[in-house]
């Protein structure tokens, strides 16, 4: 199903001026049991909190390297389906196509909800990179074979970098510009720190 799924993602796209940035994470244990998945949409540049949707529910997908999506993409979701406004630009705590069949959390979300959809890892799930400078806005490339999957970002200096890949509907340059544009002095962009937060229960309004 990745494989074919892949197959339909667009690695094309421009997000010239986004009014409202949505941010997505989930919290759960690594065996079965229940999660909490949370969007926080904000607004752009602003950067202001317009809306938070948590939802709690069952996990019914152990945790498995590779199959985040079918774990954390329902629970996602439902919290979407919430939502009173409409995202232009989805930044994913988890993979785009920096996967090793190219269909990430964040590939998988951005297939499904048909927007615009950037994957801002904290870890590497496969290829292999040099260092980037220490300086925030510093990247290399992230590369799998002879395949440019994604770009090692450093948003803020001296703090380990995040991996940034396209998740659906948008080049590998717009997604590294919109991470950066949307960090306000964390590792994190703001709207995806947030969701970690919302899905943690320590987001403050």
């Amino acid at each position: 199903m990745q494989t074919r799924l892949a197959a339909e993602v667009l690695y094309t796209g421009a997000v010239a001026a986004p009014n409202l940035v949505a941010g997505v994470d989930v919290s759960a244990s690594r065996g079965r049991g229940t999660g909490t998945a949370a969007v926080v949409v904000v607004g752009y540049p602003g950067l202001e909190v317009v809306e938070v949707k948590v939802v709690r529910g069952e996990v019914e997908v152990p945790y498995i390297p590779g199959l985040l999506s079918f774990r954390e993409a329902p629970l996602i979701l439902k919290a979407c389906e919430g939502l009173r406004v409409s995202p232009d630009l989805f930044l994913v705590d988890g993979q785009g196509v920096a996967h090793p069949r190219r269909l990430g959390l964040a590939a998988h979300l951005g297939l499904l909800l048909d927007t615009p959809t950037v994957g801002c890892a904290k870890s590497r799930l496969c290829g292999t990179h040099d260092t980037p400078g220490v300086e925030r806005g510093s990247f290399v490339d992230l590369v799998d074979g002879e395949e440019t999957i994604g770009a090692v970002v450093r948003t803020r200096t001296g703090t380990k970098p995040v991996y940034v890949s396209v998740g659906h509907r948008i080049d590998l340059p717009g997604a590294v510009h919109w991470v950066l544009a949307c960090c306000r002095g964390y590792r994190l962009p703001e709207p995806a720190r947030l969701a970690h937060q919302a899905a943690g229960g320590t987001l403050r309004r």
